[in-house]
């Protein structure tokens, strides 16, 4: 009887060790963690901001460095092909132990993309509210973003038009924001096609459009910087 319970807890551990690795690597919890450690060691930063994010984050830094090299004190934390199931994986590591003043939120399309499994809008947007739970109970403030538009997935080619489930959702971030005094990022609106069907090619690196170029990762940072700079400068509540 001994030999059975042991049996069975060591079962039991092997089985806890097995699904806390498969978590780390589902969320690549390793790919920033010296970056992290890099900045765990500096002096504390009230102008602190972190991007957690996709690839249209992770491409951010890429596609127009310069950006990050004028705002030092903004973060990119995105990984590439990831879901918000992912992101709040991930999100004590790569946010909350930063200590940011503000975490700007932008995720989603993977999941309407079926990165990792079936989508279900309530599953998502519940990812997105635990996130911002997360940070409110560690006084982050919080940005919620919109996912940009795209009238199809090249790694998904057999999806149906994505835009009706991208409108949906963004339009319940927004009402969530709106309902909790948070303030929302409108990606969406100025990279739209003039028919609003998708992502403006104009503004994107891939066909069907999904990823932004330079350009619009310019359009995004006029959308995001006025919004920062108010955070960062009003008086503390």
């Amino acid at each position: 009887m001994k030999q059975l319970f042991l049996g069975a807890m060591l079962c039991a551990a092997s089985l806890a060790v097995s699904a806390q690795t498969n978590s780390l690597n589902l969320a690549n919890i390793a790919r920033y963690s010296e970056a992290n450690k890099a900045v765990k060691a500096l002096p504390a930063d009230s102008q602190r901001v972190v991007l957690m994010g996709n690839s249209i984050t992770d491409h951010w830094p890429v596609r127009h460095p310069e950006f990050f090299e004028e705002h030092s004190s903004i973060i990119g934390r995105g990984i590439s092909g990831q879901t918000t199931t992912q992101f709040l994986l991930r999100f004590r590591s790569d946010v909350l132990e930063l200590k940011p003043a503000i975490v700007v939120i932008n995720g989603a399309i993977n999941d309407i993309a079926l990165n990792t499994g079936p989508y279900d809008e309530d599953f998502t947007f519940g990812n997105i509210v635990s996130m911002v739970e997360l940070a409110q109970a560690n006084g982050i403030t919080i940005v919620l973003a919109s996912c940009l538009p795209a009238a199809g997935f090249s790694w998904r080619p057999d999806l149906p038009d994505p835009m009706p489930v991208i409108r949906s959702l963004n339009a319940r971030i927004k009402a969530y924001a709106e309902a909790n005094s948070l303030d929302y990022l409108d990606y969406f609106t100025p990279m739209l096609t003039p028919d609003g069907s998708g992502l403006n090619p104009a503004y994107a690196t891939d066909t069907p459009a999904v990823h932004p170029n330079r350009d619009g990762y310019l359009v995004m940072e006029s959308v995001l910087m006025p919004v920062i700079d108010r955070l960062l400068t009003q008086p503390s509540k």
